[in-house]
């Protein structure tokens, strides 16, 4: 006898499993918690077996059986399967939505103001910006491609280096009176702003690292303006609040555009980091995807020299 398809109660079932909670499953399915309650007591009613041992110690939470935990990684393997199948079937055509993960600073200083020439070359895809300061679930979130900045290692996705990046002060040109900002030792007087949304990147260069490599010692390095935004940090500097230490391709579009002044050019500190284009394996070559992704390296390539 051919098993039935229990296509939506075998999704509520890994959705519960995953969030441990129907009601979290159901937010992410977009339906309720009672049809997500129902659709798992179908599924364990046809196999004849409970897949949840149900805890009421303080709030509801489900706790897989050992025989669900056993066939969870199957059933999300196959989930993706069947999605990558769907793709297939749209082969040879770039039509279509196409999920994009980037930070929402890259969204703002560096993908937005290019992201026109990507409309009117492929006009039949429209692409859907997923700004968030995490790393997404690819599979979870069906994410198609990203780009991310680090060392170029993501568990599960495939990482091509896109842009390397330099790390160095800039501020708005209102700053530079005569005899103002004429040499690292100057910034003593000056406020400092700095980039905390780097704060979890291991090895990404401070204020405190940039100084020391200037040969700078009488700098408090830790004072001045802490912002948690890469754009806000910039945009704080063009309103002229003081001076930050800028990421290159954030910052490129307001140096061409004199929006800001690049200081002190001779100290030259490159970032660790970098930026990567990231996708899974499995979806390499849907085209949509690689239309993007040839996209962006031809654009990273044709950028013009950052004025200093």
């Amino acid at each position: 006898m051919k098993s039935p398809v229990h296509l939506n109660a075998l999704r509520a079932f890994e959705a519960s499993a995953r969030h441990q909670s129907f009601s979290a499953a159901a937010a992410e399915l977009n339906v309720t918690p009672a049809a997500v309650g129902q659709l798992v007591r179908t599924l364990e009613e046809w196999l004849g077996t409970p897949l949840f041992h149900r805890s009421t110690s303080g709030r509801v939470r489900l706790v897989a059986t050992e025989a669900a935990e056993r066939a969870l990684p199957d059933i999300r393997a196959g989930f993706d399967r069947l999605a990558l199948g769907l793709e297939r079937l749209k082969e040879g055509s770039t039509s279509g939505v196409l999920t994009v993960t980037v930070s929402p600073a890259f969204a703002a200083k560096w993908l937005l103001p290019r992201i026109e020439s990507f409309h009117t070359a492929w006009p039949d895809t429209d692409v859907r910006l997923d700004t968030n300061l995490k790393p997404v679930d690819f599979v979870a979130q069906r994410v198609d491609i990203g780009v991310r900045y680090g060392t170029g290692s993501w568990p599960g996705l495939i990482a091509d280096k896109l842009m390397d990046e330099e790390v160095y002060p800039v501020c708005s040109p209102r700053l530079l009176e005569p005899g103002r900002l004429q040499e690292p030792n100057d910034l003593a007087r000056e406020t400092l702003i700095h980039d905390l949304s780097m704060d979890s990147h291991t090895g990404f260069p401070t204020w405190s690292t940039w100084l020391q490599k200037a040969g700078v010692t009488d700098v408090a390095a830790t004072r001045g303006m802490k912002i948690n935004n890469s754009a806000a940090v910039l945009q704080a500097a063009i309103d002229g609040h003081g001076v930050a230490l800028a990421r290159s391709v954030m910052a490129r579009d307001d140096l061409a555009a004199s929006r800001l002044v690049r200081l002190f050019p001779q100290i030259t500190f490159a970032s660790t980091l970098a930026y990567y284009v990231v996708y899974r394996p499995e979806c390499a070559s849907l085209p949509r995807l690689t239309a993007f992704r040839d996209w962006l390296f031809e654009v990273a390539a044709n950028q013009t020299p950052q004025r200093q």
